[in-house]
Parts: structure tokens; C-alpha cells; sequence
């Protein structure tokens, strides 16, 4: 029989090989399941995402913490090296578990009996709620995103998420000891989909790396300056900026639909207007991964267009600087680490009132929340920066004020507080 464990990731509290300065009472050990993506992938490539950057500076936060992480994912090729040391105190393991290449995340199911042999084989955690019954240590568990969330808000082209995800996400919410919900919102979801114990439901919100992610030392403007002449963008040109996966789920169609109309509107715009899209196709995109690019053609607006593919952490913190707007029209966003990220860097966001958004941008402050994915409506928020070119650097001091409070010793601090309520309560069963 498949075993329903969890698709995005766990923590299993596991024993320690050894012991590491910590708090009392907190776990010395976790064991990090990641079968849907690698966290060693390039976030906006395939699969790759918000998930990745989650994965990787919660586990670098952890160790800081004491607390020794192992991240099991799922080996996609021949050549990797069986682990990876991707911090100090953290251990990336690759494990085989069907064909290296070509794997759908839909079929990942089917391979999940071997990626748990493949784990328990390492002696470090197991997958899911099978292995934490077997060895009778707690299961902490948090959606990336929720395939009955997912399904109700779902872009026109885009494919439901499958009907054993859903089962194996209800099985694992009702099997886990705790289950992180990024915003309160997320944790409402948890209960009235899944039938979540709500005393088992703890919010936590993500994080952002606020050393990388912030304005530049000169301030908001001067930075922004300097970005644009790394990057070779005009000087006072309003940028709006689209990060992210290809997909219809991200919704970068609705950005250049708006761009569009305001351009019909106001045809002068054109010579003071770059539109970078910075990302790869995943998902459905996968389908047909020039499609964006017919679109702006068909739209008319390929000359003002700047498509990028996925850029390492360093660089993409350049284009949120160089941004006037980033635009996240998202369908539907568990949390929104790209809002937080931009707005770190000094950048308002204009992004769809959908999941966590509400609670990653304040609206009228630190950017502007839209009801809804008419591009009319995301003209009409763009054409507010193009209006008053002040409003994006005034946004973005409040947005650079509003993202300190987001940071991931913060997050990870959390976290490891619900690893320890998660212990105590298992050795009370017990």
C-alpha cells in the first residue's frame, strides 16, 4: 500500500547522535522531509519556490539555535553526492527513490514506500505519519500550500491538484502532533477543510533574510538608483517587477494585461516604462513555456517586457532595489515570501487580497491589497505610481519598516517552541 505522507515537508523530532548547546527542553535533533523539491534547487526553476527558501533558512536558523537539522528530499540525479553539508549543523541527504529525471510532483505519491526506505535506512527520521508511529517520536507538519485551497481559486488553464493530494494531506493533518500555519487565516483553513484539531494548530509566520533583503545603505531612493545602473535599467522609468514561477497560478498574465490598458490609456508611458519578469515556467506553465512571451506579443507590449530567468539570492535583491512596484497577482498564496522579500529591500507591493498577502503587505501603506484578478484594477494601482513617482520611494521606507518585523530568528525561534510543546505532550501520552 502507498503510504498518504505528507507532499511539501515535516519535522520529526528525532534522538540526537550527539549533544549540542540549546534550551532545555527543546529538541536537539529534527529530521526535515522535503519530497516535492529539493531545498539545494534554484527557488523560480520547475518546482522550486517559496518552499525552498522556507526549507533552508528555517534549518540554517534551527542549528544556530542548537538544534541539528537533516533535510531528507528526494534524489534527481546519478551524480549527487549521497549528502551535502548545507551549513553548519545542517545535512542535505539524497535519497533514491524512483526514476532520477521526469517525475512529475503528481506522481510523486507512488514513489513515497521507497523514499521512506530510503530514509529510515539513514538512521535520521522516517516519512510522515507512518514512520512517527513506528518510532514513536512526534510529527510536526506545515502545508506549503493546501490542494483544497489550491482547487477553489484556481486560474483559468490551470490543473486541480490531484485527488490523492488532498487525501494524503487529510490524513497527515489529523495524524501530525502540531501543524505550523503561516498566517491565522491558513490556520481557519486548516480546521474548516481538513477538521484540524485547532489545539494542535500554531501560527508562525515565515521569515525573510534581512541581511540580504534590505535597502541599500544610502536609502530607498539612492539605492534604487544603483541598482538600476547594475542591472542597466533607465534611471526614472516606473518598473514594475514580476517574481516568481511561469504559472497561471502566479498569475504574471494579469501584470502585463494591466500594462496593456494602461498603456492604451496613456500611450506616452511607453518611453519611460520596463516591465521585468524574472522567473522560469513551472507547473502548467511547463505546457508551453514560451506562452508569457506570445502573450506580450499579441498584447503588443513586447518592447517594454524584460524577461529574466531565476537569479540567485544576491542578484534578485538587486531587482526588488531597482523596482518601482513589485505586482504579485497570485491566485492564491499560502504566505507571500516574495512580498516580504521586496519590501525588505525598500519596494511597495501591489498584490492580490488572496491567503497571507493581508498579512505580508499592509494595504495603503506598505503597498496596495486588490480584490480580485481584473487587470483593469492592477492598471489602475499601477497607474497610481505612475502618477506620483514619490509614492513608490514613500511606500517603500513604510515597506523596509513593515518587513524588520518578519525576520527568521523570529520564525525560527517559533518554531523550535512548537518542537518542544510537541515533546512535552508526547512524553505526557507516553
Amino acid at each position: 500500500m502507498t503510504p498518504r505522507a505528507p507532499l511539501h515537508g515535516g519535522t520529526l523530532l528525532v534522538p540526537p547522535r550527539q549533544r549540542l548547546p540549546g534550551a532545555p527542553g527543546r529538541p536537539r535533533r529534527v529530521a526535515m522531509l522535503s519530497v516535492h523539491t529539493s531545498p539545494l534547487h534554484q527557488p523560480g526553476t520547475g518546482d522550486a519556490g517559496g518552499m525552498n527558501v522556507y526549507i533552508v533558512e528555517l534549518a540554517g536558523r534551527l542549528a544556530a539555535l542548537g538544534i541539528e537539522v537533516e533535510i531528507f528530499t528526494r534524489a534527481t540525479s546519478a551524480a549527487l553526492a549521497p549528502s551535502v553539508e548545507l551549513a553548519p549543523g545542517v545535512l542535505v541527504r539524497h535519497v533514491a527513490a524512483g526514476p532520477y529525471e521526469g517525475l512529475a510532483k503528481e506522481d510523486l505519491p507512488a514513489q513515497l514506500c521507497a523514499f521512506t526506505h530510503g530514509v529510515t535506512q539513514a538512521w535520521a527520521g522516517q516519512v510522515g505519519r507512518l514512520t512517527a508511529e513506528r518510532w514513536g517520536v512526534p510529527l510536526v507538519h506545515a502545508m506549503h500550500t493546501m490542494a483544497k485551497v489550491k482547487n477553489a481559486a484556481l486560474a483559468d488553464g490551470d490543473t486541480p491538484e490531484p485527488a490523492h493530494r488532498v487525501l494524503g494531506e487529510t490524513q497527515v493533518a489529523r495524524a501530525a502532533d502540531r501543524l505550523i500555519a503561516n498566517t491565522q487565516q491558513e490556520a481557519e483553513e486548516l480546521l474548516h477543510h481538513y477538521d484540524a484539531d485547532p489545539d494542535r494548530v500554531s501560527v508562525v509566520h515565515p521569515g525573510v533574510d534581512l541581511e540580504r533583503f534590505r535597502p541599500d545603505g544610502s536609502g530607498v531612493e539612492a539605492g534604487r538608483a544603483a541598482a538600476r545602473a547594475r542591472l542597466g535599467l533607465p534611471a526614472h522609468a516606473l518598473v514594475p517587477l514580476f517574481v516568481g514561477r511561469i504559472q497561471p497560478l502566479k498569475a504574471p498574465d494579469v501584470l502585463l494585461r494591466a500594462v496593456a490598458r494602461l498603456l492604451e490609456e496613456r500611450p506616452r508611458l511607453r518611453e519611460r516604462i520596463v516591465v521585468p519578469v524574472v522567473g522560469g515556467p513551472s507547473g502548467s506553465g511547463l505546457a508551453e513555456p514560451e506562452g508569457l512571451q506570445k502573450l506580450a506579443a499579441r498584447l503588443g507590449i513586447s518592447d517594454v517586457v524584460l524577461f529574466r530567468p531565476p537569479v540567485d539570492q544576491g542578484r534578485l535583491a538587486d531587482w526588488y532595489r531597482a523596482a518601482s512596484v513589485l505586482v504579485m497577482p497570485s491566485y492564491s498564496e499560502s504566505f507571500g515570501l516574495v512580498a516580504v522579500e521586496a519590501q525588505a529591500c525598500g519596494t511597495p507591493v501591489i498584490a492580490a487580497e488572496v491567503g497571507g498577502l493581508p498579512v505580508a503587505v499592509r494595504d495603503g501603506v506598505s503597498g496596495l491589497l486588490v480584490p480580485g484578478h481584473d487587470p483593469a484594477d492592477y492598471a489602475r494601482a499601477l497607474r497610481r505610481f505612475a502618477d506620483a513617482p514619490a509614492l513608490s520611494v514613500r511606500m517603500g521606507e513604510a515597506a523596509a519598516r513593515h518587513a524588520r518585523s518578519f525576520g527568521w530568528d523570529t520564525a525560527a525561534a517559533a518554531t523550535a517552541e512548537v518542537y518542544t510543546a510537541a515533546m512535552r505532550e508526547r512524553r505526557l501520552v507516553g
